[in-house]
């Protein structure tokens, strides 16, 4: 009789613990660097490092063995599911030279992407 005792009181216990699960607060945490489309349009090809860091801020990674290559990636997790889903977009330009020579990513290319800074 004892051990159904305690087994109805853990039972209850744990039903009643997680009802509570949706009070604790959890944040998003966001990483990296957010961009968006508009500041992506603003890249030229033909533009130095110096350039790039004054429209986007610094890469969040930097490829130690390759100099002409830098990754711009951004991730949120969110902390609760009501606030949306976990969302994540890379951006990733190639230098030759130490000037802008492509991008690939998650972001449209500019359509004036091929039009140097010069030619403007």
């Amino acid at each position: 009789m004892m051990k159904l005792k305690h087994l109805f009181f853990i039972t209850f216990l744990t039903l009643g613990l997680q009802g509570c699960a949706n009070w604790i607060f959890r944040i998003d945490v966001p990483q990296g660097n957010f961009l968006e489309q508009k500041d992506v349009d603003k890249l030229r090809v033909g533009m130095t490092k110096e350039q790039v860091i004054f429209v986007l801020g610094k890469p969040v990674v930097k490829d130690s063995f390759d100099h002409d290559t830098w990754y711009y990636v951004y991730e949120i997790k969110r902390g609760l599911k009501k606030n949306g889903e976990d969302f994540s977009s890379k951006l990733i330009i190639h230098y030759v030279d130490g000037l802008v020579a492509s991008i690939e990513g998650d972001f449209e290319t500019p359509e004036d992407f091929d039009t140097p800074l010069d030619d403007i």
